[in-house]
């Protein structure tokens, strides 16, 4: 049997090959060439002459634009097709198809990039402002009507507030009231009670002492619309809160002052406890220690962080020092300074982790006139902050003495403050 393979044994049977009897001698051998996945032709019979070869970019042409006449498969051998190697994307190829090369890739237009990224953020920042004044504009409560108000004084070139402390206990548990030293009284009556003044010549912060001796004037009732005539009766300023509320105090105000509120804004004690809270405390200096069991306040003295619990009882005491009604009301305008101060800072307002936590204890509990913006409440506390930078003037209202243990205002002081506030003029006046 034969070890031959079959084509050499073919090979044999037409003389060539080793030991052929053929006269000629051997030549080269030619190899047929079959390509990957054809069947080679039986032995003996002369294979089919190839098809017309397509260049391959010729080809690679046809197929990418569709025009010209298919030219057939294609079969991928895994080898070369002739093509220049490198010659791909981004090779050297002559730009007649994918493969050719093309220019060098432009430099980024980083001016274009960073105009198109600045036009980016300042529209995530308005769309941000625009939500988050809708947001915190529909949380303010606008309850007082200074409409109501009768017999108002003219009005002045600076804007005015009254700006007012409560004792409201809305919203309060049990353990708040406890904690807190407020007690448990019903309804509410004024704690505190400023004049804010903003004025282009300096803002002007003016204490009015609860105890201040006041005349309730002729007024219209809020709730009833009923008007009330001036009987002369004279009776401590926070009287007239409680006998008629926000209205009444407002008349009553600028009946004895002669000066137009513009604004009114109270805010009770918790959301006053809340908002310093909400603010990670308020940082204050404290010139001398001092202990109070009925508000609960216990001070060293120096620099400190008063949480919202410290901080009501600081603004609260009273009984721990000589001049009572008239030192804590002093306290209030340091602590109401600060307040405003660190309110109105970058770290606040940039920081929505700050900010939006603020907003939303202050703006729950804030209770103001029906036409008190967003605006107009920033305007009051940049006044506060300047109050607190050394650009305007914190005092209590001038007094001449007491009467029936209550405070009695100077009159001439008063007429000479009123009239500067209302020109716009800076304050001169002192507060002895």
């Amino acid at each position: 049997m034969s070890d031959w393979p079959s084509a050499r044994n073919d090979d044999r049977d037409n003389g060539y090959g080793r030991g052929a009897a053929s006269p000629q001698p051997e030549g080269p051998r030619v190899m047929r060439h079959v390509q990957r996945g054809q069947v080679p032709p039986p032995a003996g019979r002369r294979p089919a002459p190839p098809a017309p070869s397509v260049p391959p970019q010729q080809a690679q042409r046809y197929d990418d634009h569709g025009y010209g006449q298919d030219p057939g498969p294609r079969h991928d051998d895994g080898y070369n097709t002739g093509q220049v190697y490198g010659g791909g994307r981004g090779g050297g190829g002559n730009g007649a198809g994918p493969g050719a090369a093309r220019g060098p890739r432009p430099a980024p237009n980083w001016g274009r990039r960073l105009k198109v990224g600045a036009i980016a953020v300042v529209a995530v920042v308005a769309v941000t402002s625009v939500g988050t004044y809708f947001w915190a504009d529909s949380k303010v409560r606008r309850e007082v009507d200074l409409a109501k108000v009768i017999d108002r004084p003219k009005e002045g070139d600076c804007t005015t507030y009254l700006v007012v402390g409560s004792d409201s206990r809305e919203g309060m548990t049990a353990e708040d009231k406890k904690r807190l030293h407020t007690g448990s009284a019903e309804g509410k009556r004024t704690d505190s009670m400023m004049i804010l003044a903003s004025c282009s010549s300096g803002d002007t912060m003016i204490s009015l002492p609860r105890d201040s001796d006041v005349e309730i004037p002729s007024f219209v009732g809020s709730q009833s619309g009923k008007r009330f005539e001036n009987r002369h009766r004279r009776v401590k300023l926070n009287a007239a809160y409680a006998e008629d509320g926000p209205e009444l105090l407002v008349r009553t105000v600028e009946h004895n002052t002669g000066l137009r509120i513009d604004h009114y804004a109270e805010i009770g004690f918790a959301g006053f406890a809340n908002i310093v809270d909400a603010m990670g405390g308020v940082e204050l200096d404290i010139p001398k220690a001092f202990k109070d069991k009925k508000s609960g306040a216990d001070f060293q003295a120096g620099k400190q962080t008063l949480n919202g619990e410290q901080a009501l009882a600081f603004v609260r005491t009273r009984y721990a020092f000589a001049e009572a009604d008239l030192a804590r009301t002093k306290n209030q305008q340091k602590f109401l300074a600060a307040l405003a101060s660190q309110a109105a800072s970058p770290g606040t307002l940039l920081n929505p982790f700050s900010l939006y936590p603020t907003l939303g204890a202050g703006l729950d509990t804030l209770v103001v006139d029906k036409d008190m913006g967003l605006f107009d409440l920033a305007g009051m506390f940049f006044a506060m902050k300047g109050v607190s930078g050394g650009e305007g003037k914190s005092m209590n209202m001038p007094s001449s003495g007491f009467r029936n243990g209550n405070v009695v205002w100077d009159k001439a002081k008063v007429r000479q403050l009123v009239q500067q506030i209302q020109n716009d003029e800076k304050v001169t006046v002192t507060s002895n």
